[in-house]
């Protein structure tokens, strides 16, 4: 008895077996649930967001700007110290040079509210420079015990040449001159009572210094002589102070100098 064979599927309409469908993925069985991939087209390259544009930041430019200003300024430093270094090479320039050749005390009186004072005053002015020339406006003089002005006094101008030294006289007094309400004056009452005064002589001027053709403008100096010490007169006869040990100091009120051809 022979054995039946029964077909796989059952027979189309037509006659014909229905078809397998089509196997993805090389004839692989699909996985589920399906992968981002497959749900977004695999071959699709992904989404990368692009980057901004870079700004151009201004901080490279400041820092370049500061660089040249900083080696700009180095150098114009350098360039003034060399011809700093030239000037005083060529021309040696030296201050005016002043000393306290005798001071004389004829008159001294004070009161409570008032002082009366008469110095004979002689200064000397030396200009050690070979090739500067000093012109000097008038001198305001005063002389100082203390904080207490007990005299006054000026000295003309006048212009000093190379290699000069000037002797130079003036009276410096004060009569029945008002003291300044507030100035302690107990320093100056007890010096009048042991009959000696320490004196300090400031005097002020301008100077003006020429270099060949080159002149500067005006200049204030002050120039103070300090550690006086003089006896107070007790007649007719002026009392001199001893003055070779005094010293006397130069200073330049301004410290920029315009120099005008």
């Amino acid at each position: 008895m022979a054995d039946r064979v029964y077909p796989s599927s059952k027979p189309t309409a037509n006659g014909g077996s229905t078809a397998a469908p089509p196997v993805a993925n090389g004839g692989a069985n699909p996985t589920f649930p399906a992968n981002k991939g497959q749900l977004y087209n695999a071959a699709r390259p992904p989404y990368r967001p692009r980057a901004p544009p870079r700004r151009r930041h201004r901080r490279g430019c400041c820092c370049w700007c500061c660089l040249w200003m900083t080696m700009l300024i180095l150098v114009l430093i350098i360039l003034a110290g060399i011809a700093g270094a030239v000037f005083f090479v060529l021309y040696r320039p030296h201050r005016p040079f002043f000393s306290v050749s005798s001071l004389q005390l004829s008159k001294f009186n004070l009161t409570d509210t008032s002082v009366t004072s008469a110095f004979n005053f002689t200064v000397t002015a030396r200009n050690r420079n070979c090739k500067i020339t000093f012109t000097y406006d008038q001198f305001s003089l005063k002389v100082l015990s203390g904080d207490v002005d007990i005299g006054d006094g000026s000295i003309p101008g006048f212009t000093q040449g190379k290699k000069n030294t000037t002797t130079l006289r003036t009276v410096i007094s004060s009569s029945n001159t008002p003291i300044p309400d507030g100035t302690d004056i107990s320093a100056l009452k007890s010096s009048l009572k042991s009959k000696s005064l320490l004196l300090k002589i400031q005097f002020e001027t301008k100077v003006m210094a020429k270099i060949g053709k080159i002149k500067t403008k005006n200049l204030k100096i002050r120039v103070t002589c300090d550690g006086i010490k003089i006896s107070i007169p007790s007649g007719k006869m002026p009392t001199v102070a001893t003055t070779s040990k005094v010293k006397c100091k130069a200073d330049p009120r301004i410290k920029i100098i315009k120099w005008t051809v």
